[in-house]
């Protein structure tokens, strides 16, 4: 039933509808007595000595069921006889007719609490671990919701001490490497050789690791106020550069865009690092193009074995390394999983695609505006 505030003619139609469905009379009258809609008859309105929230009137076969804002709803079959044997029927079908209509609004309001609820759960499953629900009120939803904000609050805590510690125990883990590197450099003339570069080349290796341990984690940490530090990075200048330094073959588009240039630089050195180790003896070709208006596009490819479709996500993952590939190969298992996190912070993307003719090329693309 529309609120009673509503106007007469919306209160009509709305009798009007129900009473068709249910093929019964219907009267509405305002807590005060006044008539306010009515289909057929204008049954009886109730006495004054009516107090209770409804009655039942067998040998009339009306029905009347008080509103919870004070309106009387009456109603009757519109083929009734008095006495007929399926009077009762009609009665109850008055009853659950009257029923429905003040239940639907209590039964909504609490399902919209359970939806708003799957929302929030379906987003912190999705690593959006700042969701919360609203959880006021003293029944079992609103229960249910405080105890998902408490376990949700419990979960950011954790991941957000893990990040910190993670953190800083990269930062703490170079003062010793750096003593090491220096005993390495201090160590006696005769010393053997091989030895001397099998340390050093480990010192790099795990130089390498904490750098982009400590970087993923403060990506982590940092990535809701990123944007803040944004500037006009030239990608064009950045990319050849970087390509000039690791003997790619680059051609490309002026593109301008807002952006951390250090972590752009960082970007396209790592998919070049990648491509230098898997892809081969033939030259990596980069390219940089504007496919769309606000949309710029960086294609690293080479010509190495490629990478099975099934494995072109995983490639992304932490640590992973496709099978085949050996230690020796260098790398730390990180570059690719720094590589979609830059990209995402910049609103873009990374996908691994096959090359025609064989081996693999890394697309970023990144938005212009």
């Amino acid at each position: 039933m529309p609120a009673a505030a509503a106007p007469a003619d919306v209160q009509q139609r709305a009798l009007e509808t129900w009473g068709r469905r249910m093929g019964v009379q219907l009267t509405l009258y305002a807590p005060t007595g006044e008539l306010v809609a009515h289909t057929g008859d204008v049954l009886p309105a109730p006495g004054v000595e009516r107090t209770q929230s409804g009655w039942l009137d067998f040998d009339a076969g009306i029905a009347a069921l008080k509103l919870v804002d004070g309106r009387w709803l009456i109603g009757r079959r519109a083929s009734f006889i008095p006495h007929q044997p399926l009077r009762v029927a009609g009665l109850l079908a008055l009853i659950a007719l009257a029923v429905s209509m003040v239940a639907y609004p209590v039964v909504r309001r609490l399902t919209l609490r359970l939806e708003k609820l799957q929302v929030s759960v379906e987003a912190l499953g999705a690593g959006d671990l700042k969701a919360r629900v609203d959880a006021s009120g003293c029944d079992e939803v609103a229960r249910l919701a405080q105890s998902f904000n408490r376990a949700a609050a419990r979960i950011e805590a954790l991941v957000a001490s893990q990040k910190t510690m993670l953190a800083n125990a990269s930062h703490e883990l170079r003062s010793p490497l750096a003593r090491i590197r220096m005993a390495v450099e201090l160590a006696e003339p005769q010393a053997n050789p091989a030895v001397r570069e099998e340390l050093r080349r480990n010192i790099v290796e795990l130089d390498l690791l904490i750098d982009e341990i400590l970087l993923a984690s403060r990506l982590e940490a940092n990535a809701p106020n990123l944007s803040d530090d944004f500037e006009t990075v030239d990608l064009t200048a950045l990319a050849a550069e970087e390509c000039a330094r690791a003997g790619a073959q680059f051609s490309g588009a002026q593109v301008h865009l807002r952006g951390d240039s250090r972590l752009l630089r960082r970007l396209v050195r790592n998919l070049l690092d990648n491509g230098r180790r898997h892809g081969g003896s033939s030259v990596l070709e980069v390219a940089l193009i504007v496919p769309q208006a606000n949309t710029a596009q960086l294609d690293v490819c080479d010509r190495g074995s490629g990478i099975p479709a099934e494995l072109r996500e995983r490639v992304f993952e932490p640590f992973f390394r496709a099978p085949g590939t050996r230690e020796g190969d260098g790398g730390v298992g990180l570059g690719l999983t720094l590589v979609r996190s830059i990209a995402e912070r910049h609103n873009g993307q990374v996908k691994c695609l096959p090359r025609p003719g064989g081996g693999s090329c890394f697309s970023v693309t990144l938005p212009l505006s």
